[in-house]
């Protein structure tokens, strides 16, 4: 399996993974925040589809930094929902039209503070699939906060035994 098939099998295994975990969160309890300066569950769903976007923009050979239209917290949780479809889509679409060479170009990208390098293709989509699944873990706390249940994540949960 080449790396490009490898991180493409991956990145829709944990998108899938992603959308039962955004579905879990009823739209009523789209504003619930855990603490009074977290920010609430809609905007930090929101971030899905900014890594996925950007997956999409350094596989089609579109990444800038720093990024343009990028795309922001939204108004409403379906819109979240939709959005985080689309831009998996779009993901999906970059990933398979890119040739494998692509992963070996350079981008640029935040490496610290004030610090930009160049960095791989390759390592900067590994980046955003890891952030999304460390948002993720975050979000799963919202949906426990939040009183609702957990799914399977990478193993059973309290909500879902496997036996």
């Amino acid at each position: 399996m080449s790396a490009k098939q490898q991180f493409a099998k991956v990145f829709e295994r944990e998108h899938a993974t992603t959308r039962r975990v955004l579905l879990s969160l009823p739209a009523s309890k789209s504003e619930f925040k855990p603490y009074p300066d977290a920010p609430v569950a809609r905007v930090v769903a929101s971030i899905f589809s900014q890594g996925q976007w950007a997956i999409a923009q350094a596989m089609s050979g579109q990444w800038e930094w720093p990024p343009r239209g990028k795309p922001g917290a939204t108004n409403t949780y379906e819109e979240v929902l939709a959005l985080f479809d689309e831009t998996g889509a779009a993901a999906v679409s970059a990933i398979a039209a890119a040739p494998e060479s692509r992963l070996d170009e350079m981008v640029p990208f935040i490496r610290g503070p004030q610090r930009v390098e160049p960095i791989p293709v390759s390592e900067l989509v590994w980046f955003m699939l890891m952030d999304a699944i460390h948002h993720r873990g975050q979000f799963s706390v919202y949906l426990r906060a939040a009183g609702e249940k957990v799914p399977s994540i990478y193993g059973p949960t309290a909500h879902e035994p496997w036996m």
